[in-house]
């Protein structure tokens, strides 16, 4: 009689070990109303015009490519565009970390995949926790850059939404020119059009070589289905991106819709998107404020926000229930208690607000019972 042979034995140790990044559908849920993953709430519309099916796409669609550099006043040899941005975060350390030897670096609370990213790859992390309202902490970084090759610092930050201090990254990239590279993920960078202005960081390239931006269509551009991000660098990063990014990165309907939400008409829509969604959140950030559960709203720069609950796993299991999905972020180091909300409609926002007031009145009323 054979034994049963366990195909877990093969696998890399570090994988065998590794907690994978559970992202909001691998959660799951039965919602009606879902603010558990950032996305804007309705399906934009948009219609294939390529039918070349037959054919292998572009590894770097030239209209994309272009209309993107257009967007962000750069030259088209200064982007790249992949499978999201995530997949951006990949080919980084793919390219310039060795296993064994390099380290990665960034700040928690933070956005998963750095760490699970890292892991895959077995490249050290050295995770120095953000100091006061989420900034990093210079010294603590400054300290901790031996073998270190690569830098994520997520502005806005996910999942707590505040911009990070342009001088604080200047800081940063001073601290590491010449050592190692810098990528500054900024995909929900749209969320906060006054920043893009005044201190665009896509002015620093050329100042920085070393200096990467992670750019996305999932959030202000409402395409998190396309799977659709950019790289922003000098054009040798880009070079040493492209010798190992896949033959076909974007799917022929991706570089057509992607192609499109990029033109004039395209990027205006989008801003009046963002302006919705900014009104939706002052809306939602006031509203829960004024609530008893409600222990802190913090500021946000993006279609988030992060909310303190006095009790944050009640709160979410009981709007789980009720098919309100929102996101847990208590688990994350600093963010006990802290739930994420995505900012969705103005009705969802509404029924949000009502469903927690409602759980506010009936927790009220249990307290009465119990000290009468």
């Amino acid at each position: 009689m054979s034994t049963v042979f366990d195909i877990n034995s093969l696998a890399r140790e570090n994988v065998r070990k590794l907690v994978p990044y559970m992202s909001a559908r691998r959660l799951g849920g039965h919602g009606d109303i879902w603010l558990n993953a950032n996305e804007y709430p309705i399906a934009p519309n948009f219609q294939l015009t390529e039918n070349t099916l037959n054919r292998y796409p572009e590894c770097q669609p030239a209209t994309v490519i272009q209309r993107y550099a257009d967007y962000a006043d750069l030259q088209p040899e200064q982007i790249l565009v992949s499978r999201g941005a995530d997949e951006s975060i990949e080919l980084l350390i793919r390219v310039f970390c060795e296993p064994g030897r390099d380290a990665v670096l960034f700040c928690p609370p933070t956005y998963g995949m750095y760490s699970v990213s890292a892991e895959t790859f077995g490249i050290e992390q050295k995770k120095i926790p953000a100091g006061i309202d989420w900034q990093p902490d210079i010294a603590a970084i400054k300290n901790n850059l031996d073998r270190v090759k690569l830098i994520y610092i997520c502005s806005p930050n996910n999942p707590t939404g505040n911009l990070i201090d342009p001088a604080a990254l200047h800081q940063i990239l001073e601290l590491t020119r010449n050592r190692a590279i810098v990528a500054i993920d900024e995909a929900y960078i749209e969320f906060c059009p006054q920043h893009a202005t005044t201190h665009a960081t896509t002015r620093w390239l050329q100042d920085y070589p070393h200096l990467v931006i992670l750019r996305t269509l999932s959030k202000a551009f409402a395409l998190a289905g396309l799977r659709c991000g950019f790289t922003l660098a000098s054009a040798d990063i880009i070079a040493l991106m492209l010798k190992v990014i896949t033959p076909y990165p974007l799917a022929t309907p991706i570089a057509d819709i992607a192609a499109q939400a990029l033109t004039e008409t395209g990027i205006q829509t989008m801003r009046n998107r963002v302006k919705e969604i900014v009104s939706n959140r002052a809306y939602l950030q006031q509203a829960l404020s004024k609530l008893a559960l409600v222990e802190n709203v913090f500021p946000s720069e993006t279609n988030y926000i992060l909310v303190k609950f006095i009790n944050a796993e009640f709160v979410f299991k009981t709007l789980w229930e009720q098919g309100i999905i929102l996101r847990d972020q208590s688990k994350q180091p600093g963010l006990e208690n802290c739930l994420r909300i995505t900012i969705g409609s103005r009705n969802e926002c509404e029924q949000l607000v009502s469903a927690i007031s409602a759980l506010s009145s009936q927790t009220q009323q249990i307290k009465e019972t119990e000290n009468p």
